[in-house]
């Protein structure tokens, strides 16, 4: 327990006095530097979290959260109807992938086919947002390509382009490949470039006449309720396509998202060393004020008050410059994480900048998602070093002699 000798005395070292003037600076610079390094660590990580959610939500709202690849044998479409696959999914469908060449004009580019029946093709979370121009239905003959492809090679929803399938087809000269034209019925936007200028979709069985294709190779792509829940639900769907070959779309970036993972965590231990510097002030100031109250130590000491009780008291100087700083940089960080795409637009325009290139990290805005837990391991950690640093001082404090001290003054 904290008495009220100890909290009048902790609260009349903190008062600033004129002949403290060093001290206080020191004070100071302990105090910004610890709430910076709180505010900066909450703003890193809530921008790195806020990335990650919308890189996730991109890529989820792109690819099927599960796939079912058979190996040798079609899917068997009673699973269709399991109880536990109808609780966690919100849609099943089919679907097959092939490589293709497109041709236009003096330009050719690979790309990669997917094939939805035309039923099926509305479903796709791509499809039902305010960015998908055209018809939401793929018919025979028809395609739909991204933005990025439409840009790259000048095309309009009602045009006409060629198409050269990987596969071939036998002739009396050999086998030659595939060629066929098709019309844009609609352009979708993704949100990232790599998807939106490689992937063009089509009806699955003008795909499977084109590509050579069987309906044995049909894929089973799952869309879930919770998609986050991503391994849980992974195991449950392998349960019941024991005999085929099951991946989701964290399969599928796991690198990416593991050096995600290995980044936020290395710019957390980097970004703590701020506090950790600011910290050292602490016990140079502590130090000092120990120093500059010899005296005052001596005279506590000489009319009874115990070692423990000057022990607590300069610990308690250096815990409240280190927790009320923490609470500080906590409101920053918030506040700056908060407004952070409206700050990137003023600095943008006012000094003509570009903070974040939508060409290289594929999001036209600043994403910032405040984590409470990050927030509480971030205020754990400060308070925690602020308590460390704040002991040795104090226990110097504790082993001064009151003679000696009161012979030198």
């Amino acid at each position: 327990m904290i008495s009220t000798l100890e909290k009048e005395i902790t609260l009349r070292f903190l008062k600033a006095r004129k002949k403290d003037g060093f001290l206080n600076v020191i004070s100071i610079f302990s105090f910004i530097g610890i709430s910076l390094g709180v505010a900066v660590l909450i703003i890193v990580m809530s921008v790195m979290n806020g990335f990650r959610t919308e890189l996730i939500n991109k890529i989820v709202g792109f690819n099927a959260h599960i796939t079912v690849k058979p190996y040798d044998k079609s899917i068997d479409l009673d699973n269709f109807k399991n109880n536990k696959l109808e609780l966690i999914a919100n849609n099943l469908v089919l679907s097959n992938s092939s490589e293709a060449i497109i041709i236009r004009e003096q330009n050719s580019k690979g790309i990669l086919l997917r094939g939805y029946l035309e039923e099926d093709f509305s479903k796709l979370e791509l499809i039902n947002n305010e960015k998908f121009i055209g018809q939401n239905k793929i018919r025979k003959n028809f395609i739909s390509i991204g933005k990025e492809l439409s840009f790259n090679l000048d095309l309009e929803i009602g045009d006409d382009i060629s198409i050269m399938s990987s596969s071939g087809v036998e002739t009396i000269i050999g086998k030659l490949p595939k060629q066929k034209t098709f019309t844009i019925s609609s352009i979708f936007e993704s949100g990232l470039a790599d998807f939106d200028s490689n992937v063009i979709f089509l009806n699955l069985k003008t795909l499977e006449e084109f590509s050579n294709l069987s309906e044995n190779d049909r894929n089973l792509e799952i869309y879930l309720k919770k998609p986050q829940d991503i391994q849980n639900q992974k195991n449950v769907v392998q349960n019941i396509f024991s005999h085929e070959f099951v991946y989701t779309w964290a399969d599928m970036n796991k690198s990416l998202f593991s050096a995600l993972k290995v980044e936020r965590n290395v710019m957390f231990i980097i970004l703590s060393l701020i506090i950790i510097v600011a910290a050292f002030n602490i016990i140079s100031g502590l130090t000092i004020l120990v120093k500059n109250k010899t005296r005052d130590i001596a005279i506590l000491k000489s009319i009874g008050v115990l070692n423990n009780s000057i022990i607590k008291i300069f610990f308690l100087v250096g815990v409240l410059i280190g927790t009320t700083a923490t609470f500080f940089g906590i409101l920053i960080g918030v506040t700056f994480s908060y407004y952070v795409e409206n700050i990137r637009e003023f600095i943008s325009s006012t000094f003509d900048v570009t903070l974040f290139p939508e060409e290289i990290y594929f999001l036209s805005t600043m994403p910032s998602e405040i984590n409470i837990s990050s927030i509480l391991l971030i205020s754990l950690c400060s308070i925690l070093i602020t308590i460390l640093v704040s002991i040795f001082p104090a226990m110097k404090a504790a082993k001064l002699d009151p003679v000696k001290s009161l012979k030198y003054e």
